[in-house]
């Protein structure tokens, strides 16, 4: 187990403590984990409701994180995925509560339920005013007639956020009461989890999944699912969340909703946008308004891999609630969402007149060249896994992709290249690498192919060794000049350099073209293999120091790659 912890058992009090201690509009009463608002003497005697949740640690940001103006007065938090204490939230509602009472905001758990319910009816006989509600969004489990009833996860915050906007503005408890159980019964939610989360005490996940599963409609306690189902395309999973949630809740055409994208722990951000793109899409099919969106991280399993789905039907009562301030430090305001992604036409730069520069003077040179281009864009392509492989041991594992998606844009572009005149070619394929390949490899690749482009159209020919060479050699000098890069400092450089030596040597002694290829494929080889002992001084590589050696570059590796697919296509490869 890994976690930035020190004592598990101590895990949930230095977490209150870093809270209290990281924004000075908190406070926690002493002795308790409890969090509440700074100026909750004064939000007492104001006559507002005060509002207070909670639960198991676990779900950052929830609870204390929606502690503040226009939201909860306090949270109460108990240890990991267990329910505090009665006495925990007595002390908070002793804390907090003023003339206009306390409203206990509690999710559908026993232990949550039997220890909020316990601490409201102590309160209460000591003259405290309290009353309950709980929420209960999470559809997936066919409980809606039982006794448990639905759990409480993801579509709690918006309950808090309503029920908050209520209290802000004044409202009687009887009132605040009735929006937040509106809001209740307004929002239904679902999860889908990637994987199982580790709590700190435990040590092993609560489950195991293997690579190809997935559970749907697991709570937020680290438990299993509803359903264990197969991994499959995002588009596809999400799908088994909506279609149940347009189900379950009984949303209808014209309907208009609040959508919450929720992170349950271990989701990159990519991703999220990824799940709120396919949900906004599905709902506008299904012809469902969707007036409010939240993406991002609300109410967590710790670290689990996934995400949930909440759904709350609003009216205009309700989606005011919403968007009223608030100045908890989780929470974040709504965005409007629009039915097409609005994109504004790319400005490129005054294109000129190119000059065309001297054609092949026979056709078989012609079709070599074309074979060329595709013999390269195909290795490349057949190359991606093992050189992502070989990328994430020394760098951050995007070369074989970007060279991918790089080779597959050239490849597309090859029935319209200007094949009888190289120059114009190469400053098309320049183009297309610009705007195709990312990172680091974009841009490097790019002044290459320019370069030697604009040095090939300077020539009086284009069939001789010798232009090619001089136009490897001025493909080089532009990597340098952008990249500032020199031969020793592991990099791509460390394998055309070398190349373009052998050529020259080559071209010198008179070799004929396939001898000049295959004299830069040896020597870009063994520029590969010299780079296992440099230690790099350039890109992410740097990082590493020491522990890159061993390993190849994966630039100069790639260089090698593709001046051998290149020698395929002369005769005697």
């Amino acid at each position: 187990m890994k976690k930035l912890i020190n004592d598990p058992l101590q895990v949930v009090s230095e977490m209150v403590e870093g809270l209290v201690l990281a924004d000075d509009r908190l406070t926690r009463i002493a002795g308790e984990n409890v969090v509440l608002r700074r100026d909750h003497a004064e939000h007492a005697a104001s006559g507002k409701v005060a509002l207070i949740s909670g639960g198991g640690a676990g779900h950052e940001p929830a609870h204390a994180g929606y502690i503040g103006q226009g939201m909860l007065t306090a949270a109460v938090v108990g240890e990991v995925f267990t329910s505090p204490s009665v006495d925990a939230v007595l002390a908070a509602i002793l804390a907090v509560a003023g003339p206009a009472g306390v409203l206990l905001i509690v999710k559908n758990y026993t232990g949550d339920r039997l220890n909020f319910g316990l601490a409201a009816e102590l309160a209460r006989a000591s003259g405290v005013t309290v009353d309950v509600v709980v929420v209960g969004d999470d559809v997936a489990l066919d409980t809606d007639d039982g006794a448990v009833g639905r759990r409480g996860i993801a579509g709690t915050v918006l309950v808090h956020k309503v029920a908050g906007a209520a209290a802000e503005a004044g409202l009687s408890l009887a009132e605040v009461k009735r929006e937040a159980q509106a809001a209740i019964d307004a929002v239904f939610s679902m999860g889908l989890g990637l994987g199982a989360c580790i709590v700190p005490a435990a040590g092993t996940p609560g489950f195991e999944l293997s690579d190809t599963e997935v559970e749907y409609g697991l709570g937020i306690h680290g438990e299993r699912g509803a359903k264990r189902g197969t991994i499959a395309p995002a588009d596809a999973m999400l799908d088994t969340l909506l279609d149940r949630l347009l189900e379950r809740s009984g949303l209808r055409a014209q309907e208009r909703v609040a959508l919450l994208v929720n992170n349950l722990g271990g989701t990159a951000v990519q991703e999220l946008g990824i799940v709120a793109r396919h949900a906004l899409k599905r709902l506008e099919a299904a012809k469902i308004e969707v007036a409010l969106v939240q993406v991002g991280t609300f109410l967590t399993a710790l670290e689990m891999p996934g995400c949930s789905l909440s759904l709350m039907r609003l009216d205009e009562a309700r989606r005011e609630r919403l968007l009223a301030p608030a100045s908890a430090a989780a929470w974040s305001v709504p965005t409007h969402p629009v039915t097409v992604a609005p994109a504004v036409k790319a400005r490129t730069l005054t294109q000129t007149a190119q000059v065309a520069g001297p054609a092949w003077t026979s056709t078989g040179h012609s079709t070599r060249f074309a074979g060329a281009i595709r013999a390269v864009t195909g290795a490349l392509q057949k190359a991606e896994h093992e050189l992502t492989d070989l990328d994430s041991v020394v760098g951050d594992g995007d070369i074989g992709l970007s060279l991918a998606r790089g080779a597959r844009g050239v490849e597309a572009a090859l029935p319209e290249l200007d094949k009888a005149h190289p120059a114009v070619a190469l400053q098309t394929i320049a183009s297309v690498l610009r705007r195709e390949l990312g990172g680091t490899s974009g841009p490097l690749y790019a002044a290459f192919v320019v370069r030697a482009a604009s040095h090939l159209a300077e020539r009086d020919e284009a069939d001789s060794a010798d232009a090619w060479a001089a136009a490897f050699r001025a493909g080089i000098e532009g990597v340098q000049a952008l990249g500032g890069g020199k031969a020793g400092d592991r990099t791509m450089l460390d394998a055309l350099i070398p190349a373009a030596d052998a050529m020259d040597a080559a071209v010198s002694r008179g070799d004929a073209a396939p001898a000049v290829v295959q004299a830069a494929i040896k020597a870009a080889h063994a520029g590969v293999e010299a780079t296992k002992q440099m230690r790099p001084r350039l890109g992410r590589s740097s990082y590493l120091g020491d522990r890159a050696l061993g390993h190849a570059d994966p630039g100069a590796f790639a260089v090698a790659l593709w001046l051998e697919a290149i020698g395929t296509t002369f005769p005697g490869a």
